[in-house]
């Protein structure tokens, strides 16, 4: 069963993996510099570091799982503030999120089969903070082997 789970977190880090790589490298030939150049390098690296984990964790490598641990790890907090945003996905997400918008509310999000990169300084949209429930039971998965 654990290399079930295994295989199947690292396909799944391995989809979402490409797929963002994919992206940031478009992102990047399509052109605007700055700092949202710096981002979406910083990106194509997280997403490359994810895919080769899930390369690793699928082939049963002795560096795959903790490799996979650190992204999965990477995957586990969103936080959108006015000052400062971060989110990471690669492949599928379950967030469970509060709001704080017009009174602290919790919500739930999700889907499979995406990816997505935010961080940047200067504000998101409306401030929330949540934990990305499927990267934190993948995480403890990995960890409990």
């Amino acid at each position: 069963m654990t290399l079930f789970l295994f295989r199947l977190i690292g396909l799944v880090q391995i989809a979402g993996g490409f797929f963002g790589l994919s992206s940031m490298t478009y992102r990047l030939l399509a052109g605007g510099g700055g700092m949202h150049a710096l981002v979406d390098i910083l990106g194509a690296a997280l997403y490359a570091f994810i895919l080769v984990a899930g390369v690793l964790l699928v082939s049963n490598d002795g560096r795959g799982q903790g490799l996979s641990m650190w992204a999965q790890g990477l995957q586990v907090p969103l936080l959108s503030l006015p000052l400062i945003h971060y989110e990471l996905h690669a492949g599928a997400f379950f967030y469970l999120i509060v709001h704080l918008a017009q009174g602290a509310h919790l919500g739930v999000d999700y889907h499979v089969g995406t990816y997505g990169w935010g961080a940047w300084l200067g504000g998101g949209g409306s401030s929330r903070f949540g934990i990305n429930l499927l990267a934190a039971v993948s995480w403890l998965i990995l960890k409990l082997r």
